[in-house]
């Protein structure tokens, strides 16, 4: 399956080459488990999907276009997810997030929800446990300690679940952008009408920091489509 995704930039192209061979994941155990505590996981758009499920289903073969005009394919480690988001394996590093071949993220030995697990807990562990804090009309905003990996905490079943607990009835949550994760539970109309109303013109503001146009319901353990991403 080929990906649904706007243009590779430039400045991704590269850091997708360094990460797929050209760069060095190193072949040593000791590199290996460098990369391993590095290991993390983001969440972007995907142009034009509406994932019914949130199962990982890998995103396929890459085509980029170099600056010199010649085009490359790439095997990313990416994987479409649940409305119009799919996730990408990173390595964090400290000026940049590396991206990551799908034969590197294979030598981990670990399925996608291992993988997704792993690169969590690195997550939480570098830059902070997910806080929940009061935003505006009755919306709850998720933080951590890096903005541009609050929309990550979406995948953090564990914090959601503590949740669910708290709202048996189930919790309605927006993906706008990449430091943008809100949420509110789905017996308060009123934050959640507000919520279907703003959330098209969060995502359409953000620029290249936007991920999803669409509402998500967690409930059961996991996560379905309350409203539909805009159509593009």
């Amino acid at each position: 399956m080929l990906t649904r995704l706007r243009p590779l930039s430039k400045s991704f192209i590269f850091s997708a080459l360094l990460g797929m061979g050209l760069g060095s994941l190193g072949n040593s155990a000791q590199a290996a488990d460098v990369d391993r505590d590095n290991l993390m996981v983001v969440l972007r758009e995907s142009i034009g999907a509406n994932e019914k499920d949130d199962a990982l289903k890998p995103s396929g073969i890459a085509k980029a276009k170099l600056p010199d005009g010649k085009e490359v394919e790439l095997s990313p480690a990416w994987f479409e997810f649940i409305g119009d988001m799919h996730i990408r394996f990173v390595i964090d590093e400290p000026t940049t997030m590396r991206g990551i071949s799908s034969e590197q993220l294979a030598a981990f030995n670990l399925s996608p929800q291992e993988a997704v697990k792993l690169a969590l807990a690195n997550i939480k562990r570098v830059y902070g446990e997910p806080t929940a804090t009061p935003w505006t009309g009755g919306l709850m905003a998720v933080k951590g300690k890096s903005p541009d990996l609050n929309s990550s905490y979406f995948l953090d079943l564990d914090f959601w679940n503590a949740l669910l607990r708290k709202h048996p009835e189930g919790i309605v949550a927006a993906v706008p952008k990449r430091g943008g994760l809100v949420f509110a539970s789905i017996s308060d109309v009123k934050a959640v009408e507000a919520l279907r109303k703003g959330v098209s013109f969060l995502f359409s503001s953000s620029g290249s920091l936007r991920v999803s146009s669409a509402l998500y319901l967690f409930k059961d353990g996991k996560w379905s489509v309350f409203q539909d991403p805009l159509k593009q």
